[in-house]
Order: structure tokens, then sequence, then C-alpha cells
């Protein structure tokens, strides 16, 4: 199994204006060395907003297709999560698409009741995982990482349902130690690498962010931290080290049984 090289873009996201934000990107991605994978974070062309009606796309609408170039032009995976309408219905959704154009969505199942995010969109009912270059990638939003049985890691057929946790986020600055936290822990309980991608600046809404994304091996180990002034950071995650790592410490052997209803 090849390693998988992954550019982390954390950024102040312009408030409302997916234009400026696709083009701010382009820029940053144009400047970012090679890679496998391009990691934006949640509602990367709005900035986390409940204006749902106004501000929604359409998956045949611009940033889908901006995606697809972006993918095409690069040779790489990109995702990230914006806001989607789809038969009256509002879902805050990751895309995942690869260089062929193929795309994964997963709609975030735990809305944010205290921004009253359940008030205006609908939520997800289902995990996701995605196949890409051999790695098993699961998706999350924000709040989704808080819930570890959404997070839990099954095995299924002998194997971890997923090697990869990739988590999106626009979480503010005064709750930053939890998403710090939690990063870390869902690596750990997981036996998975964890990608948590946030952004930073100030909001519409005057709430602050100061990124903290960053890499987590399946120890807890950052093998990457981007600070508030750090915009775009790549590294590479070592399947060989993962599965070494799952097979000298096999406590999945020990994890006990449910079923999510």
């Amino acid at each position: 199994m090849q390693d998988l090289r992954v550019l982390l873009i954390q950024y102040d996201t312009v408030w409302h204006d997916p234009e400026a934000n696709r083009e701010r990107l382009t820029t940053l991605i144009d400047q970012a060395e090679k890679t496998d994978v391009i990691v934006l974070p949640e509602m990367f062309t709005t900035g986390f907003t409940m204006a749902s009606r106004t501000m929604a796309e359409h998956m045949d609408g611009p940033t889908h297709a901006w995606m697809q170039e972006i993918a095409r032009e690069t040779r790489a995976a990109i995702c990230g999560s914006i806001i989607i309408e789809k038969a009256g219905e509002y879902y805050n959704r990751f895309l995942w698409v690869n260089p062929d154009g193929l795309t994964t969505t997963y709609d975030k199942r735990h809305l944010f009741r205290m921004a009253d995010e359940h008030d205006h969109f609908t939520a997800g009912h289902r995990n996701v995982v995605i196949d890409y270059k051999g790695w098993k990638i699961r998706p999350q939003i924000c709040y989704d990482l808080l819930f570890p049985v959404w997070s839990r890691n099954r095995i299924v057929d002998g194997k971890h349902e997923y090697d990869l946790l990739i988590n999106v986020a626009n979480w503010p600055e005064a709750r930053v130690a939890a998403w710090d936290t939690l990063l870390k822990a869902r690596a750990i309980e997981n036996h998975a690498y964890v990608i948590g991608v946030n952004r930073f600046g100030q909001d519409g809404n005057k709430i602050e962010y100061c990124g903290h994304s960053g890499v987590y091996d399946p120890k807890g180990n950052a093998l990457a931290y981007l600070a508030k002034n750090l915009v775009a950071y790549a590294t590479k995650l070592n399947y060989a080290e993962l599965a070494s790592y799952r097979e000298n410490f096999p406590a999945q052997l020990d994890a006990d049984d449910f079923e999510l209803l």
C-alpha cells in the first residue's frame, strides 16, 4: 500500500462570498506542493452560516464544478463541506472529489443546536467510507467529532472499517482545547490516522477561530499541527506503520460490540 500525501488548507474564510473563497483557494493550491489529497474546512465557501436558503448551491453548481476542475488539474482528490440544497432540503454536505471527477458525499449527522443548525439544515443518517488509493477514509464534519460512537472503527471481515478519519470544521477558538483533545482521542481509540482541518479568523457573527488543524497517528502523536498564522501544510501518512501498529497492539480484539439505531 502506498503512502498518502495530504495537504491541509486552513484560512480566513470570506463571509458569504463563494467566488472570493474559490479564488483564494485556487491561489493557495497553486502555490502548494504536489499531493494526493487536499483538505479544506467546513463550509469553505461561506463560513459557518445559518443562511442555508440564500447560500445553498446544487450539486451541479459552481463549487462542485470548481472542485472537479482542481482535482483534475492537480491529480489529487479534494474535499471539504459546502451548503447543498436538494428537493427543498438543505444539507451541510462533505464532498470528496476524485481526479476523475467521481464524487462521494456525506451529510453532517450531528447538527450544532447551540447555533440552531438543526433548524436550518437536515441531518444526514448514514456513515460513509471512501476508498482512495487503497486507503479506507471516513469523512466527518465538525460537531460529529464529539460523538465517539459515530466515529467507532468497526472490524468488518477481520479488518478495520477505515484507516483515516477526516474531520472538516469551523471550530471556535473558545472551545479549541476540546478540538485538540478529541482529534487525538479519535485516533487512539480507533487505531487510525486522524486529520482535522479548521479555519481561522473572525466570521460574520464575530466568532473567532484559531486554526489548530492537525494530523495525528494512531498513538495520538501529532504529525502536523498548524498554528493560526499557518495556511497550508503537507505531510505523508505511512500505511505500513499503521498496519504494524494494529498488528502489535490489537486492542480491536477486545472491543465491545454494539449497534447504531
